[in-house]
């Protein structure tokens, strides 16, 4: 019961942390789904992992069959007639079992290039959503500047007022529009970030790079963080990777002892004999027919025990090359849950101070209301509140970003 509950309470603050996105019309879904239909890269691989297990059928074969054919320039005499020509066939055969040794070689083979194609699609569909989200952050940055350039248009006009009356100087006005441009410039140079971010969006779906993305309105930290299971890396794509090939060793080594066996060959061959002219008897001119039985035998083998040896080391190389990759991994996921609680710390303080600096800008109007308002304030309130608002997107920006990475790394 308690697993049911804990795998329910897991569902709704998956639901409430995507839920936000599927309201938009370019849902994130759709959009890594036409990523992953489209993306050259996996399409590379995956016509890598055709080609690799249509070499099945290229070693399921056996040795070519020899003909040979003979004439005697110099016809041997023999008791039933010369010689006058020669025709020979011979079949060699792999011991038994070599043919579906080296088919479950070339199996195993296509089984490991299999795993690429799983990582390609985890590795897309990570790199497309951590492009989203950094739109996202990017579109949001331009907001808050959109909306402080208008506070500050606001204070602008205040601050005319106040020189009217002689109670702010025009120092106080043109610091304010010096803000203001610079608020315009950070603005101008996000626009076009935004715009190579979009480029390189695009590129991951394969359209054209002028395709405008919609990206969510907003984004929220949810209240609780979806479970991590760390159990699921064990058996992640990259992992299972080294497992198909130490696999495919094991049928390396297969074939190769089939292959250290020796060989059977079967042959025929057929000798026309000219009858001996004014001469009666039974075999006069009688052709021959030679069946034959052959054996190849590898009796200097030193070729297999080094492939013996070579598999042997290889194993222990994959084995050594997963846990080094087992440890990156484990590395890279628990950097992921560590920031993403970091951002989550750096998000309810920002809010916090968010909230602080908004209570100051009230003062300052009520101040404003009296008589008293000092415009150096308001610049340094407003600087606040805007360095506030950027840090808190870049918050939910660096949050969302390391659920991706823990996603790419535990997700079944």
């Amino acid at each position: 019961m308690k697993q049911i509950k804990s795998h329910i309470k897991t569902v709704f603050i998956l639901c409430s942390l995507f839920l936000s996105l599927f309201v938009n019309a370019q849902q994130l879904e759709t959009l890594i789904n036409e990523a992953v239909a489209n993306n050259p890269e996996i399409q590379k691989f995956e016509l890598q992992y055709k080609r690799a297990s249509e070499k099945v059928n290229e070693v399921n074969t056996i040795p070519n069959t020899e003909f040979g054919v003979g004439y005697f320039v110099s016809e041997p005499e023999t008791r039933t007639g010369a010689q006058r020509f020669k025709v020979s066939a011979k079949q060699m055969l792999p011991w038994f079992g070599t043919i579906t040794s080296r088919e479950n070689y070339v199996s195993s083979l296509a089984d490991a290039k299999y795993e690429d194609i799983v990582i390609a699609k985890r590795k897309l569909m990570a790199s497309v959503s951590q492009s989203y989200y950094n739109l996202y952050a990017n579109k949001a940055k331009q907001e808050v500047l959109t909306e402080n350039i208008k506070l500050l248009e606001t204070y602008e006009t205040l601050a005319l007022t106040s020189v009217e009356v002689g109670k702010a100087s025009a120092v106080d006005v043109l610091r304010l529009q010096m803000r203001q441009n610079e608020m315009q410039q950070l603005k101008d140079v996000l626009s076009q970030q935004f715009l190579a971010e979009q480029t390189n969006f695009n590129n991951l779906l394969n359209r054209e790079n002028d395709v405008e993305v919609n990206v969510v309105d907003s984004l929220m930290i949810p209240s609780e963080d979806f479970e991590i299971t760390t159990e699921n890396l064990a058996l992640h794509p990259e992992l299972l990777k080294y497992d198909k090939l130490y696999q495919s060793i094991e049928q390396s080594e297969l074939l190769n002892q089939k292959e250290s066996s020796p060989m059977i060959g079967f042959g025929l061959d057929y000798i026309n004999v000219a009858e001996r002219p004014n001469m009666d008897f039974s075999d006069n001119g009688k052709d021959i027919v030679m069946p034959m039985v052959s054996v190849s035998i590898p009796i200097f083998n030193k070729k297999y025990k080094s492939q013996t040896k070579q598999n042997d080391l290889q194993q222990q190389e994959i084995t050594v090359q997963k846990q080094e990759r087992l440890n990156a991994l484990e590395t890279l996921l628990d950097k992921a849950n560590n920031e993403r609680i970091s951002a989550r710390i750096s998000y309810a303080t920002q809010t916090k101070n968010l909230q602080q600096a908004k209570d100051a800008e009230d003062i300052l109007i009520k101040s404003y209301e009296t008589g008293t308002i000092d415009f150096n304030d308001v610049l340094d309130i407003q600087e606040l509140q805007l360095k506030f608002q950027m840090n808190q997107i870049e918050s939910i920006r660096t949050y969302y970003v390391q659920s991706t990475i823990i996603n790419y790394l535990t997700q079944q």
